[in-house]
């Protein structure tokens, strides 16, 4: 394994949760759990996190996916070695009254913490709040074995102030969600708005993730969707969105300004790797305070494609 490669892979270890099943790709369950499955066994199977579904969709998560599960004796063309596999982790989005989707997750878990059925967890929700007001209700009903992540409402992100939701997280153990795009271009924050974003969640100690748009390493003009005649725009770079919260949690007073023009770097080069450190425009970290970072801090991305990142990094030489 080359030294850029190990330096890649403590950046992409578990960043990448599969949404296979929401826009753009939109995959019936049964195609987007064999591909989660197969992910898993891949060349890049550290990259990949959480399968994320609906909470709605758990029962057919498990009448489809339940075969490919480690622990279940049926015969499977993805089943070798399947005891070494750890239980699938499973992020469930919340639609509609929460106490009724942890009735479903509830069941879902209970199902699956037996090896007979395939063994997999629910151990993250993410939903979208309103108010500041909405994570204390939240809070007073989830179980500690549920860590929940927040979507921080468009109007607190775009050109507004996620100040007040983000404190509302602190000290609650739970992540802030951002989303980075969709499928058309206004449903793209700016990236002051990104920036804006992590500099208060590193004010608060608050972990992120984000979700949508960010299929591509670098800051890009690309199609949105799969479509013939699909709309195009500027897209985020999960290697630019990364980098830069490194950058804000590792380097004290780390600027606004700053944080911006990380995120509109559209050069490939700028960000320099090596067997240490990462640097963009002469600003360096360690490795070793990337992990970090990433441990505890920009958590992971929801990505419709695995691929599409993976064979994208290849292409500029990062893989």
């Amino acid at each position: 394994m080359s030294t850029k490669l190990r330096t890649i892979d403590t950046l992409m270890t578990g960043l990448i949760d599969y949404a296979g099943l929401f826009p753009p790709s939109k995959l019936p369950m049964k195609t987007a759990v064999e591909n989660y499955a197969k992910y898993l066994r891949s060349e890049h199977e550290q990259f990949l996190s959480r399968f994320i579904c609906t909470s709605a969709r758990l029962e057919e998560l498990s009448k489809e996916g339940a075969m490919l599960m480690p622990g279940t004796y049926a015969t499977s063309g993805y089943r070798e070695n399947a005891d070494m596999q750890d239980p699938w982790q499973i992020s469930a989005v919340i639609v509609g009254d929460l106490n009724e989707n942890l009735d479903a997750i509830y069941a879902f878990n209970e199902k699956h913490d037996k090896e007979e059925n395939g063994l997999a967890m629910v151990d993250v929700i993410e939903m979208r709040i309103s108010e500041p007001s909405d994570v204390d209700v939240a809070m007073d009903v989830l179980p500690a074995m549920i860590a929940p992540a927040f979507e921080i409402p468009k109007s607190a992100i775009f050109d507004g102030d996620p100040r007040g939701f983000i404190a509302a997280l602190a000290g609650n153990q739970a992540i802030a969600k951002i989303r980075c795009g969709g499928v058309t271009p206004d449903l793209f924050p700016k990236s002051e708005d990104i920036a804006r974003f992590m500099l208060a969640c590193n004010a608060a100690d608050v972990p992120f993730k984000a979700t949508a748009g960010l299929h591509h390493p670098i800051r890009s003009e690309h199609p949105l969707t799969y479509e013939p005649d699909a709309p195009r725009g500027t897209m985020h770079g999960f290697i630019n969105v990364f980098l830069a919260s490194a950058f804000v949690r590792s380097i004290k007073d780390f600027d606004l300004e700053t944080t911006i023009a990380v995120l509109n770097e559209t050069d490939p080069k700028a960000f320099v790797f090596n067997d240490e450190s990462v640097s963009w425009n002469g600003i360096t970290i360690p490795v070793a305070k990337l992990a970090q970072v990433r441990e505890g801090f920009a958590m992971s991305y929801g990505s419709c494609s695995f691929v599409e990142p993976c064979d994208d990094l290849a292409a500029i030489g990062l893989l």
